[in-house]
């Protein structure tokens, strides 16, 4: 059963795939070797490389709870991306490229809902398998006025579907689990994990097939309507 909003302190959200996405980073990469090293490297090798990168950000990203250790592990993964892109590069040269490469929006749904959470009095977190960065992504994105808690994995020390997250989120935003709906696009770290952690939970579907999981939405339109707004007292 869906909870109301008479049921609620807050909403929590997934990030990535769910407030936020990023530009295709291939062809900003192509661009940046280009610009800052003269290099022509083609989209294929681009692709292949970022890939590279990204397997290893996710494998590592749980060090990065401080700005020192995000540094380290940033000029690690340009290591990577280096090795990958056979062109006799050394970590310290393809940083910037990498950073020119990684560009995170937010979806045009989200402003919007966050506003109109806040506005009936719900308190609002983020809730992410990611690093201390996430706070620089929700500045970026003009995200972080509407957010009342950010907790990320690297500094909770805990991923989701572990409940040890969740229970962080709950504490951040002083309430109890059952007072809190948490929103994302993973079945299993963000509806089992929710729920695992006695938080309601609603399946965000942006694109895709319909999931056999429920409650779902397939846009963060449809939750002010689920939850009963309009209504509320």
């Amino acid at each position: 059963m869906t909870p109301r909003r008479s049921d609620l302190d807050a909403v929590t959200f997934d990030a990535m795939g769910t407030i936020v996405t990023f530009a295709d980073p291939v062809p900003r990469l192509r661009r940046s070797l280009a610009h800052r090293l003269g290099l022509d490297v083609s989209l294929d090798r681009c692709h292949l490389a970022m890939q590279a990168e990204i397997r290893h950000y996710r494998a590592i990203c749980h060090r990065a709870d401080t700005r020192a250790s995000l540094a380290a592990v940033r000029v690690e993964c340009a290591g990577v991306l280096a090795d990958a892109l056979h062109a006799d590069l050394d970590a310290g040269a393809v940083l910037p490229c990498l950073t020119d490469a990684i560009t995170y929006l937010s979806y045009p749904d989200v402003a919007e809902v966050l506003a109109r959470l806040r506005g009936s009095g719900l308190r609002v977190g983020v809730v992410s398998n990611w690093d201390v960065s996430l706070h620089d992504a929700l500045e970026r994105t003009a995200l972080a006025p509407l957010v009342d808690a950010v907790i990320t994995s690297a500094e909770a020390g805990s991923s989701k579907p572990d409940a040890g997250i969740f229970e962080r989120a709950v504490e951040a935003l002083e309430t109890r689990p059952h007072r809190v709906l948490h929103v994302g696009d993973d079945p299993v770290g963000d509806i089992d994990g929710a729920r695992g952690a006695h938080l309601h939970a609603v399946l965000l579907v942006r694109g895709r097939m319909p999931a056999a999981r429920r409650p779902r939405i397939a846009t963060l339109l449809e939750l002010p309507a689920l939850l009963d707004l309009d209504h509320a007292a």
